[in-house]
């Protein structure tokens, strides 16, 4: 009943194309696989591979496919360790229909999400500095800046205004970036560079 619904959600509200439906995590693996599609809509609590296991293993089986979760489970652990499995959005349950159509488009454009409630979780897990990993001198001062900016939520075309750089160069710098952290998006980004002192972590009101 619920995977019908959401179906419905996402073709007549949003206007996707749903290519497949599972109802375990070694299924999600293989269709993504086998269909190579845009956007994979996972929860975590699946049957078999959890939702988490199975974004980080179609990370690698599709790398073209990114994973949203969608799920019950609002704990700030289960949420980071979504991400860090390389999860695009984390979106809880609760969250309305126009939420989720969003959080999908986001994430086909190429940038990652939170729902509000869930990155005031992971926000205040890192304030505490559990999970914090050592500080590591990785980036130029404008790399800091940059990411800096993208920590506070700006996209790549706020943070070129900003520091007066093309947002060809803004793209170019954050996949340097990336590299340098061994992440693969935005948000495990911003993680990662407040879990290492890298930035401030950002207000959330």
């Amino acid at each position: 009943m619920f995977r019908q619904g959401l179906r419905e959600i996402l073709e007549r509200k949003g206007g996707f194309r749903v290519v497949a439906e599972v109802s375990d995590g070694e299924a999600a693996v293989l269709q993504a696989r086998v269909q190579r599609p845009n956007i994979a809509l996972l929860d975590v609590s699946m049957p078999g591979l959890t939702g988490i296991e199975a974004a980080r293993q179609i990370a690698t089986a599709s790398p073209h496919t990114r994973s949203v979760i969608l799920t019950m489970h609002r704990d700030e652990r289960t949420i980071l360790e979504a991400l860090r499995a390389g999860a695009n959005a984390y979106l809880l349950k609760d969250a309305d229909a126009s939420e989720l159509i969003e959080a999908i488009r986001v994430v086909h454009r190429g940038d990652a999400t939170l729902a509000g409630s869930a990155a005031a979780r992971v926000l205040d897990l890192l304030r505490r500095g559990e999970g914090a990993v050592a500080a590591a001198d990785l980036l130029t001062p404008r790399e800091r800046d940059i990411l800096a900016l993208l920590a506070q939520g700006d996209d790549n075309r706020a943070i070129a205004l900003k520091l007066s750089l093309s947002e060809k160069t803004v793209g170019n710098r954050l996949s340097e970036i990336f590299q340098k952290l061994g992440v693969s998006n935005r948000t495990q980004a911003a993680i990662v560079a407040v879990q290492r002192g890298l930035v401030p972590p950002p207000d959330v009101r």
